[in-house]
């Protein structure tokens, strides 16, 4: 398996070989230094973690420059540790684009847009009372009622109701790479990818 942190771009759409019409998104991964390889012996189990998006020295606390300092690595704005790398890599290498090749399949995780606190309409898909005739003219948009009375006296838990919207981790899976650019480290997934533009994703081959 490979992985590797890139930045969502944003997205574009290709023509393929047999003339289909592919929307796809456009993520610049890498190169990621492999900042240090955890083994059990030394940490209780078996990852290496590696980094993205370098930064200047004066920008980096004392504790993780010491980490950086240790494992003679360039400092990096983002850390990630990754399970799937253990037999692969060792310390000071890097992990670029052309670990992936056209039609592998992946799975990219990233935080999805905040969206605040919605209502039920937008959150849950909930059509709304509506029925204007039956006094409902001035609340479309309400949740109506949650079914609670004196029995049970409680609102269940998982009712679906207004509240905080987006800003989870998301994982989609079983996207295919459509394209490779070495030279721009450049991928193309097939169709979208959760999270704003120029956020931070992970990639991993399936």
């Amino acid at each position: 398996m490979s992985a590797i942190l890139g930045r969502k771009l944003g997205m574009t759409s290709i023509f393929s070989e047999d003339g289909q019409f592919v929307p796809c998104t456009v993520i610049e991964a890498g190169p990621c230094p492999v900042v240090q390889v955890k083994t059990v012996d030394n940490d209780g189990y078996n990852a290496v973690q590696i980094g993205y998006e370098p930064i200047a020295d004066r920008k980096v606390n004392r504790p993780r420059a010491g980490h950086f300092a240790k494992n003679e690595v360039t400092p990096t704005r983002h850390l990630k540790e990754f399970r799937q790398l253990v037999d692969k890599v060792k310390g000071g290498d890097v992990i670029t684009v052309e670990s992936f090749a056209t039609g592998d399949t992946v799975k990219v995780s990233a935080t999805s847009k905040g969206k605040g606190f919605q209502g039920v309409v937008r959150r849950h898909h909930f059509s709304g009372v509506g029925m204007a005739t039956h006094g409902q003219s001035d609340r479309p948009r309400a949740p109506g009622s949650i079914g609670s009375s004196s029995y049970p006296s409680r609102v269940f838990k998982g009712m679906r109701m207004g509240g905080r919207m987006g800003g989870k981790r998301i994982t989609v899976r079983n996207l295919t790479v459509i394209r490779v650019m070495p030279d721009q480290n450049l991928l193309l997934v097939k169709g979208s990818i959760p999270g704003a533009m120029n956020s931070v994703v992970e990639i991993v081959k399936l």
